[in-house]
């Protein structure tokens, strides 16, 4: 089954990730780069966990008053039953919850990640194959280079002269397609006379 693909803005909400090994590890990075608040809880917590910066660590086992006031919760202990526990805890309170390596007992899915700049780009499989979304990722990484993610940077630089210059959405959405078009185009980054001049012809 497809997913589809919410973008919240995590900044500074409160994460909760139950296990300190390498999984807990790999998700708090992924959740730190978006300036989630997190607490890892666990009995033991491995030592590249406990060097990450911004992470609160606690170093016992769960209980379900830690599920208290958080944003999501992420279950990534070698306890089956822990695990299992903390899912049906954290959807009686509705409380997003992620169970690694569980599918059934997931309310929502870390995807494949691609950042870069500002952009994020996430790629799913619904569970299918992580093979495939692992190439996707590498595909998209590979377009997400230094050319394109330049054109990005002049759109956006762009977009408050291309709002005001224009009156319309579809005169608008046309600029934006010409501005991208010309920079793709171009073999060097164009310059800002070079994009004024184009938007002054259209």
């Amino acid at each position: 089954m497809a997913f589809f693909p919410f973008f919240i803005d995590i900044a500074d909400r409160k994460i909760l990730i139950a296990g300190g090994g390498n999984v807990a590890l790999r998700k708090a990075q992924k959740l730190l780069q978006y300036g989630a608040d997190i607490t890892v809880t666990a009995p033991e917590i491995c030592a590249e966990l406990e060097r990450l910066d911004g992470v609160t660590l606690i170093r016992r086992g769960f209980t379900d008053s830690d599920a208290d006031g958080v944003f999501a919760v992420i279950a990534a202990t070698d306890d089956r039953a822990l695990n299992s526990h903390i899912y049906e805890l954290c959807t009686r309170r509705n409380i997003l919850v992620n169970t690694v390596d569980d599918p059934e007992n997931c309310g929502f899915y870390f995807p494949a990640l691609v950042r870069k700049n500002n952009v994020t780009v996430g790629i799913s499989t619904g569970g299918t194959s992580p093979v495939f979304a692992r190439y996707l990722r590498e595909k998209t990484e590979e377009l997400l280079n230094a050319k394109t993610l330049a054109a990005g940077d002049i759109l956006a630089r762009y977009r408050p002269l291309i709002k005001q210059r224009f009156s319309t959405e579809e005169q608008r959405k046309n600029a934006a397609e010409a501005v991208l078009e010309y920079c793709t185009r171009s073999g060097k980054i164009p310059s800002d006379s070079e994009i004024n001049e184009l938007l002054e012809r259209l």
